[in-house]
Parts: C-alpha cells; sequence; structure tokens
C-alpha cells in the first residue's frame, strides 16, 4: 500500500525528519532490514552519494553467516559498515533507523557499528 496512509511509511518520514533537524550536517546511517537480510549504508544528502555501505550478502559475510536474517548476521554487517567508514575517513553519523523500531537486528546492527568506532 503506497501513500501516506501506509503507517510505516507515515513513522519513517517522521523519523527522518526529526533527525534531519538534529543532524548538525552529519552522515546518515540508514538501514533497510527485509525478512531475509539486512544493509546499511552511509549517506551523504548534502551530494546524494554513498560513502560506505555493507549488508548480510556480501562477500566477506555470505560465507560466514548461518542465515542473513538474524540477529548475529546485524552484528556481522555493522561490524563491516563501521571498518569501511573508517576507512573513509567517517567517525560520525546520525542513525536512521528508519521506519524499524530500535529492537532486534535493528539494535544489533547499530551497537555493533558504535563497538567499532563509530560515533552516534
Amino acid at each position: 500500500m503506497k501513500g501516506i496512509k501506509n503507517p510505516f511509511l507515515r513513522r519513517r518520514l517522521r523519523v527522518r525528519a526529526g533527525l534531519r533537524q538534529k543532524s548538525r550536517g552529519r552522515l546518515r546511517l540508514s538501514v533497510f532490514r527485509s525478512s531475509q537480510h539486512i544493509y546499511a549504508q552511509v549517506i551523504d544528502d548534502a551530494n546524494g552519494t554513498t560513502m560506505a555501505a555493507a549488508s548480510s550478502l556480501d562477500k566477506e559475510l555470505k560465507g560466514s553467516l548461518k542465515t542473513g536474517a538474524g540477529v548475529d548476521a546485524a552484528r556481522e554487517v555493522g561490524k563491516l559498515l563501521s571498518s569501511r567508514a573508517k576507512a573513509a575517513g567517517i567517525s560520525q553519523v546520525y542513525f536512521d533507523r528508519g521506519g524499524y523500531l530500535y529492537h532486534g537486528r535493528v539494535k544489533a546492527l547499530a551497537e555493533a557499528a558504535r563497538e567499532n568506532g563509530l560515533s552516534f
């Protein structure tokens, strides 16, 4: 269901609008969670470019993960994303959870990224 009546879309837009006001020019760490995989990327909204990205489909992770949908996969994606962001010279971001609750896989990804050097 598209449009403003979709509760997920409304929640996502509400979260992003609030974060944009508080961002202070930092880059955005965006999370997308599907039923089988999890994806994360660091985005520069001013230029419209992706600075770093990681997902449970990456070759480095795919062989070592039992499934791309679990909390363990989210932790590994968070670690990989933070190492790629550090390599790109990024240390501070703001966390855009989209319309997802800060719970489970989304929380595990965020905590792993924090533990490995990203500040948000």
